[in-house]
């Protein structure tokens, strides 16, 4: 079976602080860890009331303290918010402190509202639009400095930190194949493009010395429970949390309630479904059937998973009994 990593946002849920947050985040890559999943990354996002992970490279210094092996890295940043030097020092000392395991996944959207983007950004109308000429200088900075190379990354250069590129669209994809690089696509809450995605970024790919062949990832949500009636209460957290981003209210990580019905809205509801189409929610039974069925259609090499549960312990139980899938799937 395809390996197995997982995508943390830190989550704030009602009633706990954002230090809360952080002690689980630690948690959870220790046990990740020691369940044998392959990656450990953060999301990059902000001014949002239910996500602690605003900066993934201050974070991964944390959990790069409390683990020994598991790679540690951005799922993703987002590099129109920043200036690649600032990136590449920050990756660049991770790199040094953890070496050989650190990931750094590259993002094109702000990761928040627009008022906030304008606060983060440097040139607002220009950033984006120079996404693929950033991602290049940021390549250089993590490299081998030339003989004429002006500006250096102290730390950074030579330490050739891993990029992945992220997307959601079938630009990410282009970029990606062109660039050479490792690409993964954000099912968990854009599944319409994924499949168009995937074909583009391979029929397209430039191998490249460090990229030979190319390598995809794709993102799903999971809620792994005893049953599926359990997986299913606890899915409702999440849901409310759409319900939520489309209302533009801006609140901690809901309790799951017994039901929907009285929340949301027809169209909500179908908007809601479709979104999270490809959410992993069910027993192990259930949970192992839709793995098997997305590595299959799909064909990605890896799979990073999120677990957007309220209990903390659940989490934690969602994160073992999806790794027991993942080994009788392999068995």
């Amino acid at each position: 079976m395809i390996p197995l990593s997982i995508l943390d946002l830190s989550p704030i849920t009602e009633g706990s602080s954002i230090s809360d947050s952080f002690a689980q985040s630690r948690l959870m890559a220790q046990q990740a860890e020691a369940k044998g999943y392959k990656r450990f990354w953060l999301a990059e996002h902000h001014g949002m009331s239910n996500v602690a992970s605003s900066s993934p490279a201050v974070l991964l210094s944390h959990l790069g303290a409390a683990t020994s092996t598991i790679r540690l890295g951005s799922g993703g940043v987002m590099l129109p918010n920043h200036s690649p030097l600032i990136i590449a020092e920050q990756f660049g000392t991770l790199a040094e402190l953890y070496p050989n395991r650190i990931d750094l996944g590259l993002g094109r959207a702000p990761g928040t509202d627009m008022q906030t983007a304008r606060a983060l950004r440097r040139n607002m109308n220009a950033a984006a639009d120079q996404y693929p000429d950033d991602v290049r200088e940021l390549q250089q900075l993590l490299g081998k400095p030339t003989s004429n190379q002006k500006v250096i990354a102290v730390p950074g250069r030579n330490t050739q930190v891993p990029i992945w590129m992220l997307g959601s669209s079938l630009y990410s994809a282009q970029v990606a194949a062109e660039f050479g690089l490792p690409y993964s696509f954000a099912s968990h809450f854009a599944p319409d493009q994924l499949i168009q995605a995937l074909t583009v970024y391979r029929r397209h790919y430039r191998p490249t010395e460090e990229n030979p062949v190319p390598r995809t990832m794709a993102g799903v949500m999971a809620v792994v429970a005893q049953t599926d009636e359990e997986a299913a209460h606890l899915f409702t957290s999440v849901q409310q949390q759409f319900i939520n981003l489309r209302r533009g209210n801006n609140v901690p990580f809901a309790k799951p309630v017994e039901s929907m019905d009285a929340l949301w809205s027809a169209s909500e509801k179908h908007m809601i479904h479709h979104t999270l189409q490809y959410a992993f929610v069910g027993s192990k039974a259930s949970v192992k059937f839709k793995m098997k069925s997305f590595a299959e259609k799909t064909g990605i090499d890896e799979l990073i998973v999120s677990f957007p549960i309220f209990d903390a312990q659940k989490r934690l139980q969602a994160l073992a009994l999806m790794a027991e899938v993942r080994d009788e799937l392999s068995a």
